[in-house]
């Protein structure tokens, strides 16, 4: 049960720190933070979001998105909200700079996705996806249980 434990643990740790750290060197000619790739990454992918709904796709709280959302307004990624809109609830649109760095980032994620692919089969990648999903749901019944006991 221990080996268990630390093997879970450590790889899922280490997949993060990866993901992390990639996003990092591919993006860093534009200046972007994880959070910044994942946002212009949903944004592209799903068309106009607002803040809340990024929230949800990137699964970040609501601080780590405005900020993010300030910073890509800012550096010309999205189109400024509307004076009168609120903050959280505007839809966040794309400028011409955004998608072209969204579509940078979309062709990174396939290339990078192809590489960790290498020696696993689709059948294996399924299985592998849908086991992980499970334990992810049951974690998350897991914490949902503490919060109830507060």
């Amino acid at each position: 049960m221990q080996e268990r434990y630390h093997l879970f643990t450590t790889l899922i740790t280490n997949i993060n720190r990866n993901i992390k750290r990639i996003k990092i060197e591919e993006m860093s000619e534009f200046d972007l933070k994880s959070i910044h790739v994942s946002c212009l990454y949903y944004l592209h992918r799903d068309g106009g979001m607002t803040a809340k709904q990024l929230c949800e796709v990137c699964d970040e709280d609501k601080a780590n998105v405005s900020r993010c959302v300030e910073y890509l307004e800012e550096n010309g990624f999205i189109n400024p909200r509307p004076k009168n809109a609120k903050r959280y609830k505007a839809p966040l649109e794309l400028t011409e700079k955004g998608h072209q760095t969204a579509e940078v980032i979309c062709s990174k994620v396939s290339k990078i996705l192809e590489e960790t692919s290498v020696g696993v089969s689709d059948g294996e990648r399924d299985v592998f996806y849908k086991t992980l999903a499970i334990i992810s749901e049951n974690l998350q019944r897991i914490c949902d249980n503490y919060d109830g006991e507060n």
